[in-house]
């Protein structure tokens, strides 16, 4: 393979591992925060237990993710050499807000978060978790407006092919860039919601009879009943400003080869680039231009209009339809399971199982959803300003390929311990008798037993 399809490759791998943990840890930390307060307020060792185990699962998390974003950066230099050296002065300062807001909140914090909760205040450890909380979404924030920046370019002047920025207000706040957050954020939620309920279920299946496992179920399960259909007209929205500043994408995504009224939605199908066609297509007429013009007879671009600038069809094409069907997938699991917490407060075998299973559904959506964002953005790594082709670094492609060959290794080797460790973590609170750390001994043992007094 040639050194851009081997960098692309390496990147893709590096920003799907790297993605994994901040999704989960974006929302879990608010998930702590909630768990906290509510102890706070109520004092009920119930939900003190929940936090201190959730607690050790974010700072593995969260590890891993930091460990990751940093090895993701270095390829700014040693792959992408062109990307900076074109639109640096934008991407160099968003970068390094992010460092200053929202990475030295979290590192100040965690500490106090973590290892401070029989050496602080109450109320300063409750602050802690929360300024936590704001630091990992002032991250999102903005890492997502660096992002939607090279989908959306505005704020920008051009001088001797070198972006300089002119209003930073409408560099971040790019027109795609409130679309793209708040449905980032609904995503991490809902992957963070069906981890705690996943890891929840299994230590129930494994015999865990406490409380606190319970109500961490309950919580996992209500949150995604909520967000899921919140996300749903969230993600629609961004469908519409996509179609408005980036037609092409929308064009492959739903397999439009040429412009065309009354367009139909095609659930199925394999695009065939050679003959511009879809194969084997099943379609319900003029679905597509309902949805997206909210006109039966609405017009949409083809890819015909974009002629050697749209993205591939085929990935763009499967990531949709998998990030959309997986959601339909959680609303089904969230809104059984809730119908079942809200009635009966217990959850049949089956469910549980199902809920196990569903522990990483999150990943496989989230992945799904990037993959369409960033595919769809080729041939541009900022559109309109930097192809992909003119940033890749010069360097032989058996160097790019050696590295990525040990990227994959490791982060393979990574993936598996985090799983087993969620495992091991999972399975030592099954069978240790837990009390509340945060009070003396003794009255962590009253209070164990005023636990069964205590609905969850």
């Amino acid at each position: 393979m040639e050194t851009l399809v081997l960098s692309r490759i390496q990147f893709a791998a590096n920003i799907s591992f790297h993605i994994l943990f901040p999704t989960i840890t974006i929302a879990l930390c608010w998930i702590l925060f909630y768990f906290k307060f509510r102890y706070s307020l109520s004092r009920e060792p119930v939900y003190m237990r929940a936090y201190r185990f959730w607690v050790k699962l974010f700072a593995l998390t969260f590890a891993l993710g930091v460990v990751s974003g940093i090895t993701m950066s270095f390829q700014f230099g040693t792959n992408w050499p062109g990307y900076m050296e074109t639109v640096g002065n934008i991407a160099g300062p968003l970068l390094g807000y992010e460092v200053l807001t929202a990475f030295f909140l979290e590192a100040t914090f965690l500490g106090i978060m973590l290892f401070g909760i029989n050496r602080v205040p109450d109320k300063v450890h409750t602050g802690a978790t929360l300024i936590v909380a704001i630091g990992t979404t002032l991250s999102a924030f903005w890492i997502l407006a660096l992002n939607s920046w090279m989908q959306t370019p505005a704020g920008h002047e051009m001088r001797d092919g070198v972006a300089y920025p002119v209003d930073w207000m409408a560099i971040i706040f790019n027109p795609s860039f409130p679309h793209r957050l708040i449905h980032m954020l609904l995503a991490s939620g809902l992957t963070a919601a069906f981890f705690v309920a996943g890891i929840s279920a299994y230590r129930i299946l494994k015999g865990d009879n406490k409380h606190a496992p319970r109500l961490a179920l309950h919580t996992g399960v209500l949150l995604a009943a909520i967000l899921i259909p919140i996300q749903a007209f969230v993600g629609d929205q961004h469908g519409l400003n996509t179609l408005q500043h980036q037609p092409e994408k929308i064009a492959a995504i739903e397999a439009i080869w040429h412009t065309e009224e009354g367009a139909p939605l095609v659930l199925f199908a394999l695009p065939n680039a050679e003959t511009q066609h879809n194969d084997f297509a099943i379609e319900i007429p003029r679905v597509a231009s309902l949805i997206l013009t909210h006109d039966w007879n609405g017009e949409l671009l083809g890819l015909n209009e974009f002629a050697g600038d749209h993205p591939p069809v085929a990935p763009v094409f499967w990531g949709f339809r998998i990030m959309v069907g997986v959601a339909v997938l959680m609303w089904l699991i969230s809104w059984t399971a809730s119908a079942f917490i809200l009635r009966k407060k217990t959850l049949p075998t089956w469910l549980l199982k199902t809920l196990v299973a569903s522990t990483f559904i999150g990943w496989v959506a989230t992945l799904a959803g990037w993959y369409v964002t960033e595919f769809g953005r080729q041939p541009w790594l900022v559109t309109g300003i930097l192809r992909t082709a003119d940033a890749v670094t010069p360097i032989a492609p058996e160097n790019v390929g050696l590295s990525l060959t040990l990227y994959l290794v490791l982060y393979a080797g990574l993936l598996v311990a985090y799983i087993h460790t969620l495992r091991v973590m999972a399975r030592k609170a099954v069978e240790v008798e837990e009390y509340d750390m945060s009070e003396p001994a003794s009255v962590g043992r009253a209070a164990q037993r005023r636990e069964e007094e205590v609905p969850a």
